[in-house]
């Protein structure tokens, strides 16, 4: 018998579609920042911030980096920020 994804696999599944499609529908990149990637960004602070958490978004393909506290949030940041210089 084939085992069952979990009912959260399969929300994530949907919010994913969901944010595929939305993105789809963009027309230029300055209406997938503002209606997509800015909202959900900000919607992850939210849920960051009411947990303690800090979160720090990088560049390049993007890195999402989850801390416990402002220092080290700057640790984190400063890593990767040396980390991409020396990669130059």
């Amino acid at each position: 018998m084939a085992k069952r994804k979990p009912a959260k696999k399969k929300g994530a599944e949907a919010l994913m579609q969901d944010l595929f499609q939305r993105m789809e529908a963009t027309k230029d990149a300055q209406s997938l920042n503002d209606d997509v990637i800015i909202p959900f960004a900000a919607a992850l602070e939210e849920v960051c911030e009411a947990r303690g958490y800090v979160l720090n978004i990088f560049g390049e393909k993007s890195n999402i980096v989850f801390s416990g506290d402002d220092a080290n949030a700057n640790a984190i940041y400063k890593m990767v920020e040396e980390y991409l210089a020396d990669k130059e």
